[in-house]
């Protein structure tokens, strides 16, 4: 143990617990020793939750936490543990619907109050040191809950009772729809989810709602998929022209915004402001990879440069600060500060600051382009600036006085001298853990985007990463949590293994099957199989009336509030298990032609969708299983190598549509593959030449070779 160290987390696996092991309250990890001195000595439990990223729970820790008085209450009168919210997302999500259940609001920090079992009797988020913002001080609520644990036990067994069953309520929803198959059912409740999502629509910032405001993307990717639909004759379908302008609308104001780097790329958290300009400055891989795959979607429907260029600045950002590019995968954050007495100073720049950057002319058009005033934007500094583009380069360069012929080669110089500045300041902290379900998501969005863009660096990258994370986590078709901790431990102390959640089997399926279909490769599409067998036999409620727990059956940790069942239904922000569930099953289904595969995606589906469309934006990925469900699987087969294939497979990609695939094979793998389209997939000639091949509904037209045949089969595919 190092000679510092006052507490039981200096043995912990995670970046953010170790960054407590110092402080005076004597921590300890989730784990049945807590809970056991709790019941040993009859004591309730302080539950503070938090992340390495999150600014709040590090002016916590130092208002409070690392107040020696402070920390001499909490020793006295409580058993503290600290959970880290990206490790154990089972024990944050239970706990945050008991907090919302007691005070109407989660976030981080987390607060809770235990009982010795682990029962919720209190809570809420940041108390601060002494009574502000509303807010009782942290002490106070420390002696009232110490006080009524002690003297009113009845009252607290009481609440403790009813939040748990708020917990259980929480999110495990009842509310068949009968048959999603029957008349359309599938694609009206479609229908219904896209209207209720434009009329939150923002007409003048874009986005949904008023502030704050989050980015969204499993939204976006459903209103891309209802623009990119023909109806007859080859015509927009219904809703298919406002569904195109409020997803380009909102993705083009998010590129302009402060919420998007405007140097280096990436998007920032959420927005505080509806006008997309100041953001929360975190940077999390789940929102990079999710908005990467939406503004990819974008382009191939709308052959948009604003959103290409988006998301080729988005990858760069994430190849150069959020990857491991020697072994492969996906760190999982970015810090908005360096320190607690600076808010996002890092990413900002005041007018002198740019101004000694850059030279006259260079900043006489950057000014206007980025916005950069004497007055900023940041409320702890009114000078910082944050950088964001409302006007066009164009307008930029009348306003500054310039002719607009030479304003791109100016704004590249500016942009790349402010970047090299940037450079040079101290950089947030970079947590370099790597989660299974969020690095599969960035998988899935490489892939993408990769193919999209046509950089298929991005596509090996996204195989190279899957490798390390099928060879770390998967096990015999079970999932762990974690690939790999930020920071290195003493070869005695082992990292801790984190049993997956159902996200993690659900997200990294879907890379599995995104992978086969850009590589062909059968190797990724077993392993697809074998997580879809564990996802039935460990998580699925064949019992209940179909869905998925988001935590195995069989598992082993069943402390406090990880006792209750839930099955996550709404996006929040990363998409939702079980309609994500739903549809790698689906995808499975068009391939290996398994029926109890669509049946348990079906059962899911159907399960939620008499409560589902009053969750309006936060049921956009139940929206996008709805439409695989709904229509028939369409996947075109791109035969053969070269520029040929790669033309072919361009073609394909045009116009996303959530069922339709679009699937790379060399000739030699023709004889290797899932048990459905081998049996669909038409012999093909003895050929040097690349085709395409159009398959839907278990039946394969015949191949082509050409861009043009190749449009004119896609168009007659039920795609609709």
């Amino acid at each position: 143990m190092p000679e510092l160290a006052s507490n039981a987390l200096a043995f912990a696996s995670s970046a953010y617990l170790r960054s407590a092991m110092h402080q005076p309250v004597q921590w300890q990890p989730w784990g049945e020793a807590a809970f056991a001195q709790a019941a040993a000595e009859d004591k309730p439990v302080l539950l503070d939750i938090g992340a390495v990223w999150c600014h709040w729970c590090h002016v916590m820790d130092r208002e409070s936490y690392e107040d020696a008085e402070t920390a001499a209450l909490i020793n006295e009168h409580f058993i503290a543990i600290k959970v880290d919210r990206d490790e154990r997302p089972d024990v944050d999500s239970r706990y945050q619907a008991a907090v919302a259940a007691i005070s109407g609001q989660g976030g981080w920090p987390l607060t809770a109050f235990l009982t010795p079992d682990g029962r919720p009797y209190f809570g809420g988020t940041y108390f601060p040191p002494e009574e502000r913002y509303g807010r009782p001080s942290f002490r106070r609520v420390l002696m009232t809950m110490a006080s009524s644990f002690y003297n009113s036990r009845g009252d607290v067994e009481e609440s403790a009772g009813s939040v748990m069953e708020a917990i259980e309520q929480s999110e495990t929803f009842a509310g068949g729809l009968g048959d999603l198959d029957r008349d359309g059912a599938a694609l009206q409740l479609l229908d219904k989810l896209i209207e209720s999502t434009l009329q939150q629509y923002d007409p003048v910032n874009g986005g949904f709602g008023s502030q704050p405001k989050f980015p969204n993307p499993a939204t976006l990717a459903m209103l891309v998929d209802a623009a990119s639909r023909l109806g007859p004759g080859g015509t927009n379908g219904p809703n298919a022209a406002k569904c195109a302008e409020v997803a380009l609308t909102t993705m083009k104001k998010m590129a302009r915004g402060g919420i998007f780097d405007q140097l280096a790329g990436g998007f920032h958290r959420y927005s505080v402001d509806e006008r997309w300009v100041v953001p929360h400055f975190e940077k999390m891989s789940y929102d990079n990879s999710e908005l990467l795959r939406s503004y990819a979607f974008a382009v191939q429907t709308f052959v948009d440069p604003e959103c290409a260029e988006a998301a080729r600045a988005t990858m760069r950002w994430m190849d150069q600060t959020l990857t491991d590019r020697e072994q492969g995968g996906f760190y999982a954050s970015q810090d908005a500060d360096l320190s607690l007495d600076d808010d996002g100073n890092y990413f900002t720049w005041t007018r002198a600051e740019a101004v000694a950057v850059l030279d006259p002319g260079e900043m006489k058009l950057a000014e206007a382009y980025f916005d950069i005033g004497a007055v900023g934007d940041m409320h702890h500094d009114p000078a910082r600036n944050i950088l964001f583009r409302p006007l066009s380069l164009e307008q930029a360069a009348a306003q500054a006085g310039m002719p607009a012929a030479v304003a791109p080669q100016l704004i590249k110089q500016a942009k790349a001298k402010l970047y090299a500045a940037r450079m040079q300041r101290p950089t947030p902290f970079v947590d370099r853990t790597i989660y299974t379900g969020w690095n599969a998501m960035c998988i899935s969005a490489y892939l993408q985007a990769g193919r999209a863009l046509q950089q298929p660096q991005a596509v090996a990258f996204a195989v190279k990463s899957l490798d390390r994370v099928l060879a770390a986590a998967l096990n015999d078709g079970r999932v762990q949590h974690v690939v790999a901790y930020s920071d290195p431990l003493a070869p005695q102390d082992p990292h801790t293994a984190v049993p997956g959640v159902l996200d993690d089997y659900v997200f990294l399926g879907h890379a599995c099957v995104d992978a086969w279909e850009a590589t062909g490769e059968l190797r990724y599409y077993t392993a697809a199989e074998e997580i879809a067998t564990t996802l039935l036999t460990r998580f699925y409620d064949g019992t209940g009336g179909g869905g998925f727990f988001d935590t195995p059956s069989d598992k082993t940790d069943t402390l406090g509030a990880l006792s209750t069942r839930r099955k996550p239904l709404q996006d929040a922000p990363t998409p939702a298990g079980n309609p994500a569930g739903a549809a790698l099953l689906l995808r499975l289904h068009a391939l290996n032609g398994n029926t109890a595969y669509r049946d348990n995606a079906q059962e899911t589906l159907e399960a939620f969708a008499g409560v589902v469309e009053h969750l309006g934006l936060y049921a956009a990925t139940f929206g996008l299983a709805l439409g695989r469900l709904g229509r028939p699987a369409v996947q075109v087969v791109i035969v053969g190598d070269g520029e040929a294939a790669m033309q072919l497979e361009m073609v394909a990609l045009t116009r996303y549509a959530v069922n339709k695939t679009v699937i790379r094979l060399r000739r030699d793998q023709l004889a290797s593959l899932p048990p459905a389209l081998a049996e669909t997939l038409p012999h093909l000639p003895v050929s040097d030449g690349a085709v395409a091949l159009v398959c839907s509904g278990f039946a394969c037209h015949p191949p082509v070779s050409d861009a043009a045949a190749l449009i004119a089969a896609l168009n007659a595919a039920d795609t609709i």
